[in-house]
């Protein structure tokens, strides 16, 4: 505990005390009062074959928490999982190195601070519930167990899972954020499978780290006895049925077993042992490049010393080509898009390559409702960093004192960032073309400008890329999850096309202005 409980502290007041975390809680509180929608809602969070639990205390509480477990394990991992990188970025590690803490205890630590970043939006989002029951519970006594009890056994294990893999994330892949993402949701995937299994090992939550199947199982035993139904499984997430009418019933929430509370600990220890085994495996800030990088200099420096030196060492200025002054801005252009192309590894772009390619040939509707999505979220890091490279390199201050740096580099961030966004688009917007909608090439084209201005506001205004990655997420669950609000790509039908176009276009405005006022400040403050 010497040396563990000063970077738990230090990485907790960090993370907490930035402008990001401050903007996700906000909208973590907004989407804890959405976890129980109002009677009159349009959707749904819990869907069980046109039921629909009663607000008592127990179904409030069991909702709200289990629904917590579910948003923070996926958005969660894109919050915390940063924690080595930025002791990397700010050679904090390479002074951990040299103190005696072991590889383990550091690790471990990290993971600790990540567990307590999301318990506490957990612990914030508990606090909403109780007041989401005060003011639509419906003449239903409380019962503070029926609060309690979810979170402890569903968010409290499962946020703890979530942390130590985003440890073992950046032990195994480093710097590779987009695949850790998609091996992680990809795990998240196969879990969520086990919700409606059957079997008895996986109705036990044996298998199911976030303990949705217990649920499951009691929810549907309950209105297939009560009701005469036959229904299979549970619905979780935002579910968009219109003004559907939902037939009500009482559930008095679970009855804990022995066995799942148990799983729950094998969860954890589960938890403590992949850190472990990470740590076997930690660089601990060693990195080969470094060392290779220097051997090569050493022989080169041994081998141009043992050579007999027959020309005076001095710089031929004939030699070197003439100077060219160009203050245009094609050049900063291209160097922006060579660099979004360039960036991360080269297999990402046969998967890019292949959602390009199946967007051409499946139909127009699940194209641009889902692959599109997608393929614009697998681009996250890229979007990120468009605007915060320079001061993730450190590199602002020169960037900044540049010629025109509001006339040139910025515009050219921004222009770059769209010429590959419209490129992803383009299988889309030629099957629209073909087929003469107009409204949905206007569609696509405004939202993929929409997406590059978000990331470049919302980079320049925090100074990193956590509050973009976290919120483009959100975007594109509650896209692929047909919320009305959120189709900045103009995928769903709507009533008014235009008016869904011009708020589009009014927003890409509004974040243009802001990236320009936010920008001239930094400039001008370094």
């Amino acid at each position: 505990m010497q040396y563990i409980y000063p970077i738990i502290k230090a990485d907790y007041l960090q993370r907490t005390r930035s402008y990001s975390f401050l903007i996700t809680l906000a909208i973590t509180i907004f989407m804890a009062y959405s976890f129980i929608p109002a009677q009159d809602a349009s959707y749904t969070t819990l869907s069980a074959n046109g039921y629909k639990g009663a607000y008592n205390s127990a179904w409030v509480g069991y909702v709200s928490g289990i629904m917590t477990t579910i948003m923070l394990s996926y958005f969660g991992f894109l919050l915390i999982n940063s924690g080595i990188k930025k002791d990397i970025d700010t050679e904090v590690g390479l002074i951990i190195a040299t103190t005696p803490i072991s590889n383990f205890k550091y690790l471990l630590s990290k993971q600790l601070s990540n567990y307590l970043v999301l318990l506490t939006i957990a612990g914030i989002t508990f606090c909403v519930s109780i007041g989401v029951f005060l003011i639509r519970g419906t003449g239903y006594p409380f019962i503070l167990s029926n609060f309690i009890l979810p979170y402890m056994f569903f968010a409290v294990p499962a946020l703890f899972v979530v942390a130590a893999l985003a440890v073992v994330g950046e032990v195994f892949l480093g710097k590779r954020n987009i695949l850790q993402y998609i091996v992680y949701f990809m795990l998240c995937g196969i879990c969520m499978g086990f919700i409606n299994s059957k079997s008895e090992a996986s109705a036990s939550g044996l298998f199911d780290p976030f303990g949705l199947s217990l649920i499951t199982k009691s929810v549907t035993n309950h209105i297939n006895t009560h009701y005469a139904e036959n229904i299979k499984g549970v619905s979780f997430g935002f579910i968009f049925n219109g003004q559907k009418v939902y037939k009500p019933f009482v559930w008095e929430g679970l009855n804990w077993s022995a066995l799942f509370i148990g799983s729950r600990l094998v969860w954890m220890a589960m938890g403590f042992a992949l850190v472990y085994i990470s740590s076997l495996f930690f660089h601990r800030f060693d990195f080969k490049q470094a060392l290779s990088a220097k051997k090569s200099e050493k022989e080169a420096a041994s081998i141009s010393l043992a050579q007999p030196m027959t020309k005076p060492i001095g710089m031929n200025k004939a030699a070197l080509p003439s100077l060219t002054f160009n203050y245009g801005i094609y050049p900063l252009v291209k160097t922006e898009f060579l660099l979004l192309i360039r960036q991360g590894n080269k297999w990402l772009w046969l998967l890019n390559s292949g959602l390009w390619i199946a967007m051409c040939f499946v139909p127009l509707n699940i194209a641009h409702a889902y692959l599109l999505p997608i393929l614009l979220f697998l681009q996250v890091t890229r979007w990120s960093e468009l605007a915060t490279k320079e001061k993730t390199n450190r590199v602002h201050y020169f960037a900044y004192a540049s010629y025109k740096p509001l006339q040139r580099m910025l515009p050219a961030q921004i222009l770059a960032g769209i010429v590959l966004a419209v490129s992803l688009c383009l299988p889309v917007i030629i099957r629209c073309a073909l087929a003469a909608g107009i409204y949905a090439i206007v569609d696509v084209i405004n939202g993929a400008i929409f997406l590059v201005l978000l990331a470049v506001t919302l980079g320049i205004l925090t100074g990193g890329k956590k509050l973009f990655e976290v919120f483009f997420f959100l975007l594109t669950y509650s896209v692929l999850n047909k919320l009305p609000v959120t189709d900045y790509l103009g995928s769903l039908p709507h009533q008014n096309m235009n008016l869904g176009l011009l708020l589009v276009l009014a927003l890409n405005l509004v974040l243009l202005l802001i990236s320009f006022v936010a920008r001239r400040y930094q400039t001008r403050h370094l």
